[in-house]
């Protein structure tokens, strides 16, 4: 599907790139969400969690009392991957601070994010069997502040070699 001119002449970290077609096709894609950030001891970590769109952030959850909670708490700055490679490549790059959330029970948007991205009975069996009296989640929220979009057929990274153009084209 063409870009429309407004699109494809916003550069990378325009977070209007937000509302691209491409950019569209992957947050309401079934494939998980790469999150980036630094752990406790200042390493980085990159870890797949289902997310959910809701138009203006990029939510996933988290169980209460895992490291990666208390290390987004002390560090909030990510960074989001959702890519897939079917039809050629096609990456969204989001990168912000997120806002965590408590939260009693079952968040809806892991629920939501969960059925999306696995679907069917085992969805479903998942679901029941841990939305059980005293779980605690977090919301991870992130609010775009950095947009990038890359698609292999038609937004390629402005410093792409010429002969790798050339090939993909």
């Amino acid at each position: 599907m063409p870009h429309s001119s407004a699109h494809t002449d916003l550069p990378q970290g325009d977070t209007g790139l937000i509302d691209t077609p491409i950019a569209q096709e992957l947050l309401a894609a079934a494939t998980p969400a790469l999150l980036a950030y630094i752990a406790l001891d200042g390493t980085p970590r990159n870890v797949p969690l289902n997310f959910h769109w809701n138009g203006n952030d990029v939510v996933m959850g988290a169980f209460a009392g895992t490291f990666k909670v208390a290390a987004l708490q002390a560090h909030p700055t990510v960074a989001v991957t959702i890519s897939t490679h079917h039809d050629g490549a096609k990456v969204l790059l989001l990168r912000g601070n997120a806002v965590l959330t408590d939260f009693d029970g079952l968040l809806p948007e892991y629920a939501f994010a969960h059925v999306r991205t696995v679907g069917g009975k085992a969805s479903k069996d998942y679901l029941a069997a841990i939305d059980q009296p005293g779980l605690r989640m977090v919301r991870i929220a992130l609010r775009p502040a950095w947009v990038g979009v890359l698609d292999f057929a038609e937004r390629l990274p402005e410093r792409t070699p010429g002969p790798v153009r050339q090939a993909l084209t």
